[in-house]
């Protein structure tokens, strides 16, 4: 089945915004552990800016739940694109990647669990749930062609359902309080939002407007406000045309560039700030350390994996179109990074307590680490076996 030539776009130059991504993070390493770490903090936690009621947030509040709403944005026109006429169009296709977030999920909080159920660090078991979408796109960005673009699409949709899971897993076990007034604001914004799609509105202002009081709404409702991104990229319309341009693939050229080559970047450098202290040494050997980076590179893998193969057994889904069992082996392991998502469940689940929090840093950076590696080895000697099986 042949891909919209903005997904293939996307993912081309991605290769170059993935070694920018990566880049970032060092750069953001060694400035967290100089001279130069307080400084950049006290930038990051400067108040500029203020939102429709005259408030001022913290530009790393602006990075992570205004920016970063954008990216999930761009991300979601991706992905209903290719529910409409892609790659996921299909029940069985569309199906897998759901059903191996379940399974990506449910392992690792077991894992975790096992390890400090009853402990101090119980409540921390959501911290190996999460994968990282921005990250694990870059690490399989920089394989380029040598990867089926189906595997590409599957991790992708397969990190969106599992954010989304990890958001709910937010709201409803590590917010502290629910605000229902925005939380109903924010619900009638997104009945609109869909009204107009169903009214065939195509002028996209239409669509952005509304769509800042919905990320404003539900920001304030105590709901992880990136997800409005992806409610607003699904009421984006889109056409199966391949001769008319639609609002969703006008947009998603548009926001392209700047995502891959600014967000992205920016978001690295803010969130990969961490200073290396005594105290993280001990989470890698503690039960804290071992049930994140055993949750997040093996039980990521496993539940994954062991998911995807249920559904597949059973006929309720099949594998991405040209993809071998040993690159879904790849894909479970750069799922195991947690990175960002992981240390913000982190900084929830142990409030009060920096030394427990700067423990769980550590190991999610570790886990992080080992997972892309392992993910990007596995990945690319299964696209060098598969060249020369074809060959053969």
């Amino acid at each position: 089945m042949n891909l919209t030539l903005y997904f293939k776009k996307f993912f081309s130059s991605s290769q170059t915004s993935g070694i920018i991504l990566i880049f970032c993070v060092l750069i953001s390493l060694l400035i967290a552990n100089s001279s130069a770490a307080e400084g950049f903090q006290s930038a990051l936690d400067q108040e500029a800016g203020t939102d429709f009621l005259g408030l001022k947030y913290p530009v790393s509040i602006w990075i992570n739940d205004g920016l970063m709403a954008i990216f999930f944005l761009l991300v979601g026109l991706e992905i209903k694109r290719e529910m409409v006429g892609g790659e996921l169009s299909s029940f069985k296709n569309a199906s897998l990647p759901i059903f191996a977030a379940v399974g990506g999920m449910l392992v690792p909080a077991v894992i975790y669990t096992v390890f400090n159920f009853g402990t101090k660090y119980g409540n921390g078991w959501g911290i190996p749930m999460a994968t990282d979408i921005a990250f694990s796109l870059a690490i399989i960005s920089l394989l380029g062609k040598s990867i089926p673009n189906s595997i590409k699409i599957f991790l992708t949709a397969l990190a969106i359902v599992d954010d989304l899971g990890a958001i709910a897993v937010i709201a409803v076990f590590y917010t502290d309080q629910i605000h229902w007034t925005y939380l109903l604001l924010s619900s009638a914004v997104a009945a609109l939002l869909f009204l107009l799609n169903f009214l065939k509105v195509t002028k996209i202002i239409f669509y952005l407007v509304p769509g800042l009081f919905f990320w404003y709404f539900l920001h304030h409702s105590g709901i992880h406000a990136t997800i409005a991104g992806v409610v607003l990229a699904f009421s984006i319309p889109t056409n199966v045309s391949t001769t008319e341009i639609s609002p969703l693939e006008k947009l998603e050229h548009q926001l392209h560039i700047p995502v891959s080559f600014f967000i992205m970047p920016v978001f690295a450098l803010t969130n990969t700030n961490i200073t290396f202290n005594h105290e993280m040494v001990s989470g890698i050997t503690n039960t804290l350390g071992l049930g994140i980076i055993c949750g997040l590179v093996l039980g990521k893998l496993i539940g994954i994996n062991i998911f995807s193969f249920i559904a597949i057994k059973f006929r309720l889904s099949s594998l991405p179109q040209n993809a071998s069992w040993k690159q879904m082996l790849g894909v479970g392991f750069l799922a195991g990074i947690g990175f960002t998502m992981s240390i913000f469940i982190a900084l929830l689940s142990f409030k009060g307590s920096d030394d427990i929090q700067d423990e769980a840093k550590f190991a999610i950076l570790i886990a992080s680490v080992l997972s892309g590696i392992l993910g990007f080895t596995v990945l690319k000697l299964s696209s060098k076996n598969h060249i020369i099986g074809e060959e053969n």
